[in-house]
């Protein structure tokens, strides 16, 4: 999962690089948004609160066969699902694309009077249509994923989503070395390098899992076989799952019909700033998530006894990860503007963007507790068959983030990110070049921090009335958060005075912190630092 995340950061980094914040990446922004309806219903997480559970307790039980047919009937049935949708979307999309980011509706009349070099409206529209077949390849290959983590085989199908962004940097960096005859034709190619590039490489991710898949479920056989053992029970989860998923797809497309509204640069930064905010989640939260709940699933007994179990085992994880996201939290607020600068500040990509995307960061990386622990705390809930409490949970986090979202971002789209940056610290913001950058994305962001807290507290309350009570996380984060400012201060301190290029001056204050911060877990004898140097240890000691 590493790999895979960091390759997303240098595809991010690549885009950055030869656009900057600006009409091209809003455009990116909104064609890898609207498709994924397809993979945010259908994908990981709908299929890990109904197929996964009930395929791993068929495995677990020795029954071979049926776990089989149970998969062959799921991918028949998916495959026909992606197949109407994606052609749907792919006849729709100008309606879509309208419907999604109206504030691109003017776009026409700004590139006719001058004052704008691309349509992003016309030009997203032609992405979106690229887009819907490649999150249908890649909607397939999470059903791959729920198999092989069902088997304990994690590192194929967490590497897979490398050969995604392995083939959106090779079109990509194919496509800029041609010349071209202006900046809009220089735009226009980049996006569309962008998504035929996706496309290739979702097709990779699926077709890379397919051979060990196939190995390890014995040579299962597609089919549309709703008698299949276990079909009818995960399709009658799968509805509420889809319903709970169709929740949080609402409210990204909420976020980017929202930020259509502010000045351009808006999306973008989002974008930027979200790849950065999601990597310690998918490390750290998505991963541990990922490994317990075929786990979770496999757990015996009544319904006491296994709600008693798994609460159990969630208190173990949430304090595992959040030895790792407190420290994450704290190096991105004291941090961050070198991490973004050490990530994507070349080419185009500016001081003033720099900033934006790093507030933006800040913002998001308030809800990164709460956020991380809710991914751990939805499994357990699908473990133990319900999927229609993070569903109405998830509506509650929509309206209370958009709510917040849209008081929050007009407000601050009236403040130019040259007023609040610090004079002198990693370059002057250059105000008279015409720059156009403003705040209202950071509104947004801090409104998603405010939706994730009130998602992690309504997740503990209705696992406390489930009898599984997963302890409150902030007890562990009260072990971890003091430690880690402890270990800050000397790094935040010197941040600025670490010489060398920027790509070494963002990164090694934050080597440094996380380097000290281990050692000291280590030396107080903090549980999970114990834990992790004796895996290190048993790792190092294991012959090869």
């Amino acid at each position: 999962m590493l790999a895979s995340r960091v390759l997303g950061v240098v595809r991010e980094a690549v885009v950055a690089s030869l656009a900057g914040v600006g009409a091209l990446t809003d455009v990116v922004s909104a064609a890898f948004r609207a498709p994924n309806v397809l993979q945010n219903l259908l994908g990981d997480q709908a299929l890990s609160a109904s197929f996964i559970p009930a395929y791993s307790r068929l495995v677990g039980e020795g029954r071979r066969r049926e776990a089989g047919a149970l998969a062959g009937a799921m991918f028949g049935l998916l495959f026909a699902a992606v197949g109407v949708l994606s052609l749907l979307g792919v006849i729709l999309a100008p309606w879509l694309v309208r419907l999604l980011v109206p504030g691109f509706a003017g776009d026409a009349e700004a590139v006719a009077a001058g004052t704008a070099m691309v349509d992003r409206l016309a030009l997203t529209t032609t992405a979106v249509r690229i887009c819907f077949p490649m999150v249908a390849a890649i909607t397939l290959s999470a059903w791959c994923l729920g198999i092989l983590n069902s088997h304990r085989r994690f590192l194929l199908p967490y590497l897979a989503p490398c050969f995604w962004n392995a083939g959106v940097i090779g079109v990509v960096w194919f496509v800029a070395s041609r010349t071209f005859d202006g900046e809009a034709e220089r735009i226009e190619s980049l996006v569309l390098a962008v998504c035929w590039g996706g496309l290739l490489g979702g097709l990779l991710q699926f077709a890379v899992q397919l051979p060990s898949v196939l190995r390890v479920s014995g040579g299962l056989r597609p089919s549309f076989n709703l008698r299949a053992p276990g079909v009818r029970k995960t399709l009658a989860k799968l509805g509420p799952a889809v319903a709970g998923r169709g929740v949080g797809q609402l409210g990204a497309y909420v976020d980017v019909l929202l930020a259509s509204l502010l000045v351009e640069g808006a999306m973008g930064a989002l974008m930027f700033g979200q790849r950065l905010y999601l990597l310690p989640i998918s490390l750290f939260g998505v991963s541990v998530a990922a490994a317990e709940l075929p786990e979770l699933a496999r757990l015996r007994g009544d319904g006491e006894e296994r709600s008693g179990a798994a609460a159990l085992r969630a208190r173990r994880s949430l304090a595992a990860m959040s030895f790792l996201m407190a420290p994450t939290l704290v190096g991105y607020l004291a941090l961050g503007m070198g991490v973004v600068g050490a990530v994507y500040r070349r080419g185009e990509f500016g001081i003033a963007d720099n900033w934006l995307v790093f507030l933006v960061l800040a913002a998001y990386s308030l809800g990164l507790l709460a956020s991380s622990a809710s991914r751990l705390l939805q499994s357990v809930f699908f473990s133990l068959g319900d999927t229609r409490s993070p569903a109405w949970i998830a509506a509650m986090r929509l309206i209370a983030a958009a709510g917040v979202g849209a008081v929050l971002m007009i407000w601050l789209d009236r403040i130019p990110v040259a007023d609040v940056a610090l004079v002198g610290w990693f370059g002057p913001v250059p105000v008279e070049s015409g720059q156009t950058l403003r705040l209202g994305a950071v509104g947004l962001a801090l409104a998603s921090a405010v939706g994730s807290w009130l998602e992690l507290v309504l997740l503990l309350r209705q696992l406390r009335r489930r009898g599984a009570p997963a302890g409150a996380p902030w007890r562990a984060w009260r072990r971890h958060l003091p430690l880690a400012l402890l270990c800050l201060a000397p790094w935040a301190a010197t941040q600025t005075l670490v010489p060398g290029p920027l790509w070494f001056a963002g990164t090694a204050p934050v080597i440094g912190f996380a380097v000290t911060y281990l050692v000291a877990a280590d030396r107080i004898e903090v549980p999970e630092a114990h834990a992790l140097r004796r895996w290190l240890e048993t790792r190092r000691r294991r012959p090869t």
